[in-house]
């Protein structure tokens, strides 16, 4: 006689120990992930008070120029020359009917740098030129000491 193995009983519940690892999983990719989808050079800019939001800048086709602490100058994520920014800058806004060009400056550049770009930058015949920031974030006010 052969032998067969007897099933088990019946699970009435779903295991849900593998879908959670699958989760979890999921989550740490997204989490590795979405920090590399930042369009662009990665710069520490200016924290202001009141900025305005520039939806625009988050846009595929927005051009961003970005200028970094030791001053190189990235257009997207090309390095760029100072001297060709003006020309590629005009090149890309040929057919345009928004010249719009946005500025991403290193909180720490050369303030002559980011103003000899942005020179170069209205030379190309751009209409607005967007300075992008980030929100400071505001201190929370420390609740007085309890009386004692």
């Amino acid at each position: 006689m052969a032998y067969k193995p007897k099933a088990g009983d019946v699970m009435s519940t779903p295991n849900v120990i593998p879908m959670a690892d699958i989760m979890l999983v999921l989550l740490i990719i997204f989490m590795v992930v979405t920090p590399m989808l930042q369009k662009g050079i990665s710069v520490d800019m200016a924290r202001v008070q009141n900025p305005i939001d520039m939806a625009d800048a988050d846009k595929e086709d927005a051009i961003v120029v970005a200028i970094t602490r030791s001053g190189d100058i990235f257009l997207g994520t090309t390095k760029t020359p100072k001297d060709q920014v003006t020309s590629i800058v005009r090149d890309r806004l040929a057919n345009r009917p928004n010249k719009t060009v946005f500025v991403r400056s290193d909180a720490r550049a050369k303030y002559g740098d980011v103003v000899s770009v942005v020179d170069e930058v209205r030379a190309a015949g751009v209409d607005q030129l967007g300075l992008l920031t980030e929100r400071l974030q505001e201190k929370r006010a420390t609740p007085p000491p309890p009386p004692q």
